[in-house]
């Protein structure tokens, strides 16, 4: 049967769970948009629940799984990116553990502090799977992995890496267990440049805000580095400096 109305009560949960947070962290499920991002999601073991699928718009592999086909007129009112590639797929939260990640020896991860826009983190994850990034952790966060936002701008990288959200307090007993050199980014003269820093061993390197940039919680708590800079702009946008030290994270180790 061919869905055409935005009555349909499919499509009344559908268009509730696309827009609150709330709504699909109680649900237990996260919602893909895209032909790459599904694959992704699928490759990776992600288990989907069932899919909104425009057949005049799509033109890949049609999924083993619940189909709802959806008229174009519609699809192009509930996608956020309207005609483009024509499928939505709804899948199961697995819930992630700090407690249970076991870090390899030259681990390197990127924690960001209290991130807030959903594509500034969907951009850092994309560099932090380009780059071979160990881990992502986001502590007290104040945006959804799973967000529709993070997913879309992330390209799906998420699906395949290690992600995790817990507190500060949380982050900080991991990385003091897992014997980590932790380096933080505050704005300050006695930041040493990054690129001077043994990178090749777990390392751990944090990123505040845009706003107000790391909090004092972070203070003391590891040696201060810098991306050097020639220009006269003082800082750089926050996904803009992780991606940088990402690159330099595994320039090091691809050192001989």
């Amino acid at each position: 049967m061919l869905i055409e109305s935005l009555q349909n009560e499919k499509i009344k949960r559908l268009t509730r769970l696309l827009s609150k947070n709330q709504d699909r962290r109680k649900a237990g499920i996260f919602i893909v948009e895209g032909q790459q991002e599904n694959e992704r999601a699928l490759h990776f073991g992600n288990q989907p629940e069932e899919y909104f699928i425009c057949e005049s718009i799509f033109n890949g592999k049609l999924p083993d799984s619940k189909i709802h086909f959806v008229s174009e007129k519609l699809y192009e009112k509930i996608a956020y990116r309207g005609t483009t590639e024509g499928i939505i797929g709804i899948y199961k939260l697995e819930q992630r553990n700090l407690d249970e990640f076991k870090p390899k020896q030259d681990s390197a991860i990127i924690i960001l502090e209290s991130v807030e826009k959903p594509g500034n983190l969907g951009a850092i994850l994309r560099s932090c799977e380009a780059f071979g990034i160990n881990a992502l952790i986001v502590t007290d966060p104040r945006t959804d992995f799973y967000n529709p936002n993070v997913i879309r701008s992330s390209v799906g990288c998420l699906f395949g890496m290690n992600i995790f959200q817990a507190s500060n307090e949380e982050t900080m007993e991991f990385l003091k267990i897992n014997d980590y050199n932790i380096f933080t980014t505050f704005m300050s003269e006695d930041a040493k440049n990054i690129q001077e820093k043994n990178l090749k061993t777990r390392s751990a390197v944090l990123f505040g805000t845009e706003h107000s940039g790391l909090s004092d919680f972070w203070k003391g708590k590891g040696e201060n580095v810098l991306i050097p800079m020639s220009g006269t702009i003082d800082s750089l946008n926050l996904s803009n400096a992780a991606a940088i030290t990402c690159y330099e994270i595994l320039r090091q180790k691809l050192e001989k």
